[in-house]
């Protein structure tokens, strides 16, 4: 399993590409191939408890290694690719997916970056994220003149 901690976030990169792709669309002759990918997001709960916040993902059918899970800033992505183990002649009921998925949640909580933690077992992936606690600051009040 890839875990990925990004403390900064550079959008020029994206900024760049997109900046690309409308020049050379309009360039006489050139051609452009977009690719379009059904991305789906699996079932997912987010819960506290007293000491740290839960994220749980239902996603039967995968591997630890299959997973990559991000923590940039206060978002939490997990992203991965379930693929279909059997190849089909016809399809009569298709309900479970496959292909790439991806889910996102928001922290609305401080956490410690150093102890968090993931597993997967049981066709759920379990990310564990320690709140951070208050810290106090001690006031050292300075006589009135």
């Amino acid at each position: 399993m890839a875990f990925i901690f990004s403390e900064s976030h550079d959008s020029s990169d994206r900024s760049m590409d997109l900046d690309r792709i409308r020049r050379d669309s309009f360039e006489p002759g050139r051609w452009i191939i977009w690719q379009n990918t059904q991305t789906w997001r699996p079932p997912t709960d987010v819960f506290e408890t007293d000491d740290n916040v839960i994220v749980r993902v239902e996603i039967a059918g995968m591997r630890e290694a299959d997973f990559n899970v991000v923590l940039h800033e206060q978002l939490l992505t997990i992203t991965g690719v379930r693929v279909d183990p059997s190849p089909k002649v016809a399809y009569h009921q298709l309900e479970v997916r496959y292909g790439e998925f991806r889910t996102e949640v928001y922290l609305h909580w401080a956490v410690e970056r150093g102890g968090i933690a993931a597993t997967y077992q049981d066709g759920f992936l379990v990310v564990v994220l320690p709140k951070s606690h208050a810290r106090r600051v001690p006031v050292i009040e300075t006589g009135a003149e």
